[in-house]
């Protein structure tokens, strides 16, 4: 039983609730063929899940072209919003862990790079709903993107103290935007990015699996990371 505390955590979207790689692969290669780029495989577009979709698509085409940048995001949304983010699954163990760690007496939210618009209704179409205190996302136009930047977001609107917070992720971009704003992170293992990438970019601990995370989190409560 996870001990009770007074906090919050913040869990990235993708590759820490569900894996979403078919609907994101498959949007980026409908977007670069509508362009009359070559279609790189599904497996060369790993890399793509976490990061800003700007920023992904930028070095795909090779270019800081902003009307083409704009044209690449429309043509990868058209199809994301009507098909794409429903090709996506939930991690095993994921509705459970959120309970536990509920239960414990933390508050939970969502703090994804993705649209808020998208990520409340893949929240929703998994019923995760009632798991969570907020659903937070960056705006169409790119505001809050960058993962710092929603953090702070979520901070100020949620009124949390950064001691009390602990960033939930796969990626690097989880880990430099808690170490930006002064939280503690934990680092999944089996979503997209690896153990390296993680300790290397800031992350606290290390969680191998869902199941993981609640244990994790007491520790870090107990022993801070200095």
């Amino acid at each position: 039983m996870l001990k009770m505390f007074s906090g919050a955590v913040l869990f990235d979207l993708d590759g820490t609730l569900t894996d979403p790689k078919p609907g994101i692969t498959r949007c980026i290669q409908y977007a670069l063929s509508e362009l009359g780029y070559k279609l790189p495989n599904a497996e060369e577009l790993h890399w793509c899940i976490g990061p800003p979709l700007k920023d992904s698509f930028s070095q795909l085409l090779k270019t800081l072209d902003e009307i083409v940048l704009d044209r690449a995001m429309k043509l990868y949304r058209s199809r994301f919003s009507t098909i794409g983010l429903f090709e996506n699954t939930l991690y095993t163990q994921i509705p459970e862990t959120l309970q536990t760690i509920r239960s414990a007496g933390y508050k939970t939210f969502v703090a994804t790079s993705k649209p808020q618009i998208y990520a409340t209704r893949i929240i929703e179409h998994f019923a995760l709903s009632s798991l969570f205190d907020g659903v937070y996302g960056s705006e169409l136009d790119g505001i809050r993107s960058t993962k710092g930047d929603l953090i702070h977001h979520i901070l100020l609107t949620e009124d949390l103290s950064p001691s009390t917070v602990v960033m939930v992720g796969d990626r690097s971009y989880d880990m430099i935007g808690a170490k930006h704003q002064n939280l503690s992170s934990i680092g999944v293992t089996y979503g997209y990015g690896t153990e390296q990438e993680l300790k290397a970019y800031g992350a606290d601990l290390i969680a191998h699996s869902p199941d993981d995370i609640p244990k994790l989190l007491e520790t870090i409560v107990i022993n801070p990371p200095q």
